[in-house]
Parts: C-alpha cells; structure tokens; sequence
C-alpha cells in the first residue's frame, strides 16, 4: 500500500486529467448474476458519493462508461437506464457531484457485434470526440473487472482495480482499493 501511494504522488494529477470509472461495482452495489434494471435495485455503494466529491475537486472530467448488456437481453429498456442514469446523477448533483458524461453499451455480446462493449474502447472514443481535450495518458480507469482493465490498458489510461481484496491483483492493473473512496483519500493528500 505504501509503494502504491508513492507511485500515485509521482502522477502530477490535476485538473487536464480525466476520470473514467465503471458503474456496477464501483458506484452503485452489484446485483451478482442479474442485472440493475430499475431505480428500485439501484443502490449506491458506502462511502461512493462522498469518495466522488473528493474526486471531482482533483479530476478535470469525469466521465462514466459501463457495459449494460441487460437492455441487449431485453431484460430493460434504454428508457429504464436513463431513469436509473437521472436519478443517480440527481443525488449525485445534490451532494455536489457533477459527472460529465455517462456512455454505456446496450448491446449483448452474444448476439450483436459493436465496438463499445468493453473491453473494445468504441466509448472512450465517443467520449474524446465529445470532449476533445482528453488525453488517455492523463487519464485513470477505476473498474471492478478484467475487462476494465484491458479497457483502461487498450488506451494506454493508468488503471485501478476496485476490489475488496488486493492481495491478487490483475497484471493490468497499476493499483488496487477496496473501494473508490480508499482511492480518493489517498489521492486526496497529494492533490
């Protein structure tokens, strides 16, 4: 952990840099084998929002892509996800959290091909399009998942690993905290 928070000091964050994060299990709780359908399953994980306040005073942008194969099974609508999306940026907003974007991939692996379910990097790509200034080598991935980590190693981002236990990191990963408010606290005494 020590070696993580040097390694971290040594990023000269500010506010040119960007902040991607996942959603499901990094925001919001996971619903292990089924998906969030709707604002009645949503629920944010402990300390979440206070840890993306402190994130939004050290990153620039902080922009949201999350793979929502659930509208692609026809498990929800596209319409469900922006409720989900409005409402959790609502509270968001309240508590002082402003998120620039959110992308997300609807599609199902399985049956459609596209270039936006991560780990492919077609969301990235429409976020730089959208917000020009982006640069991958001053951005950061939080993720819970592998494909997180491809995803942030695809584009050349620094990537973080959100896992309540840290002893097995992915090779992928250059960090790793049980939660993005662990992350942010460290960050915080730097930046």
């Amino acid at each position: 952990m020590r070696e993580q928070r040097k390694k971290l000091e040594n990023l000269d964050i500010n506010k040119s840099w960007t902040l991607f994060l996942d959603r499901d299990g990094v925001i919001n709780k996971k619903i292990e084998g089924d998906y969030v359908r709707s604002w009645s399953q949503f629920e944010f994980i402990e300390g979440a929002i206070e840890g993306l306040k402190i994130l939004r005073k050290i990153f620039g942008k902080i922009i949201i892509v999350t793979n929502q194969r659930g509208i692609g099974l026809g498990l929800m609508t596209e319409n469900d996800l922006r409720k989900i999306h409005e409402n959790m940026e609502k509270i968001l907003q309240e508590n002082g959290v402003f998120i620039d974007k959110i992308y997300y991939c609807p599609h199902d692996y399985e049956r459609e091909n596209c270039n936006c379910r991560k780990p492919k990097v077609g969301l990235a790509l429409k976020a730089k399009m959208e917000f020009p200034e982006i640069d991958f080598k001053k951005s950061i991935f939080l993720g819970d998942s592998i494909s997180d980590m491809h995803f942030g190693k695809n584009l050349g981002m620094i990537t973080v690993f959100v896992n309540s236990n840290c002893e097995n990191i992915p090779d992928l990963a250059d960090f790793c905290f049980k939660n993005i408010l662990d992350f942010a606290l460290v960050l915080k005494k730097y930046f």
